[in-house]
């Protein structure tokens, strides 16, 4: 770290009352963690010499190889708004090095930069704008979270209807104090529902911005006395959340989506990048759906994309192309919700689209009508297929994938599916209310 950038850092901390440090990274499963050290232990920190335990974070490394080190990233360096004024607490977000002083392969922030290194030895770079869904929920006497939802309101609701108001208001006034410039906030579709959406950024600075915006809506409803919750599906019947992934790729400056002289202004590696994606799609779900509950939102008739398909019209398909051309020329992926880990998402839908231009893939003709109301015959007259129904299906199709498998890294891929597989088997194996309600008196 540049010795300037680093006395700026320790003067701010100093200045501002720091007194705790938060070294955050995220587990293989985009989970959060970090190590909390003193301001007194802040310079150490930014020389990238202090250890954790790997082996006490799932997915990292066995017992016999677990000292592994936290390299700050300088530009992550915030003070979170909320708390204290005296006594402040601060983080940064960490990359996760071997002993050796090598980059370790399990850790995702490191996962994400190798495929933005390929990109740009092309010649790319990522722009991505996401959308978060989600719920806010009572809690129980106990402080529980429960899935009593706290309003009845619908799309675009205001108050009274839409009590969590304050809540999401507090959301945003905080995520600017920590330099998000929000673009729109609103109530969703379901009770309890709520989207905050905000500006396109790098791809990097993007998912460092995802696993804090998830850390700091939980805190501000907390405050509240509401659980917010990233969960897709949490309760039956209504839609659930996701989190649509804006994407684009500029080289020399100028957006590689954008030809003003094509017929619809898409250009050629637009197609490509299209294409990769769709012919990924299937083992990409394992990555951008990555828990057994996403798949009780990816059914038809709530609004989440199942079908493997590309349109500049509706919204049904996989992939929309919103109607903007020029610099803000993009794709939006509809089908990763906000439970992913989104260093590992992006990282693997890059892939998939650096993977399209590179053996210059054409999708098929976008489909225009309304997927939902196709018949089977009808879908399989235009070719359309359906995503991974569950998260088995999926997985067998990441396995499969050695394009999307490389991207996320042999040994992140192995943990992975070790750790979904045995998730499902313990999920296989539970008896459910369903089967009880269903079961119980009829046998």
């Amino acid at each position: 770290m540049k010795t300037e950038t680093k006395k700026e850092i320790l003067s701010r901390a100093r200045e501002s009352g720091v007194k705790f440090i938060r070294l955050q990274f995220t587990d293989v499963l985009g989970i959060l963690k970090n190590v909390a050290v003193t301001i007194e232990q802040l310079e150490k920190a930014l020389d990238g010499e202090l250890m954790f335990d790997g082996s006490s974070v799932k997915g990292f490394t066995r017992i016999e190889e677990s000292d592994m080190y936290l390299k700050p990233d300088p530009d992550t360096f915030e003070i979170f708004p909320w708390r204290p004024k005296k006594g402040a607490v601060a983080r940064l977000i960490c990359d996760v090095y071997n002993p050796d002083n090598t980059p370790f392969e399990g850790c995702s922030r490191n996962t994400l930069k190798k495929v933005l290194k390929k990109a740009s030895d092309m010649g790319y770079t990522m722009n991505v704008g996401p959308e978060l869904e989600f719920f806010l929920f009572h809690i129980d006497q106990e402080g529980h979270a429960t899935v009593n939802t706290h309003d009845k309101a619908g799309y675009f609701d205001l108050t009274p209807v839409d009590l969590g108001e304050d809540a999401r208001r507090d959301m945003v006034l905080t995520l600017e104090e920590l330099g998000y410039e929000i673009e729109a906030s609103h109530h969703e579709v379901a009770p309890g529902q709520h989207e905050i959406d905000f500006k396109y950024s790098d791809a990097l600075d993007i998912a460092d911005k995802i696993v804090t915006f998830r850390f700091v809506v939980r805190t501000i409803a907390q405050r509240h006395g509401l659980h917010a919750t990233f969960m897709p599906k949490p309760v039956f019947g209504i839609n659930g959340s996701g989190m649509h992934m804006n994407q684009s790729l500029f080289k020399n400056g100028e957006n590689a989506f954008y030809d003003e002289f094509s017929g619809n202004m898409l250009s050629s590696i637009a197609y490509n990048y299209i294409g990769g994606v769709l012919e990924h799609a299937p083992a990409l779900a394992a990555v951008t759906n990555s828990t057994i509950n996403s798949y009780k939102r990816l059914v038809p008739g709530y609004e989440a994309p199942v079908y493997i398909a590309w349109s500049e019209r509706n919204r049904s398909p996989l992939i929309r192309v919103p109607a903007k051309r020029g610099i803000s020329t993009r794709i939006e992926l509809r089908n990763p919700d906000p439970a992913c880990n989104p260093y590992l998402a992006i990282a693997a839908t890059l892939s998939a689209g650096l993977d399209g231009i590179e053996k210059k893939l054409q999708p098929a003709a976008p489909c225009d009508f309304n997927i939902y109301e196709m018949t089977e015959q009808e879908r399989c007259e235009y070719n359309i297929l359906s995503l991974p129904t569950d998260l088995p299906e999926a997985l067998c199709e990441f396995k499969k994938d050695n394009i999307i498998r490389s991207a996320v890294g042999e040994h992140a891929s192995n943990i992975f599916t070790e750790i979904k597989q045995k998730e499902y088997d313990e999920y296989r194996m539970q008896v459910h209310q369903w089967e009880i309600d269903n079961y119980l008196e009829k046998f």
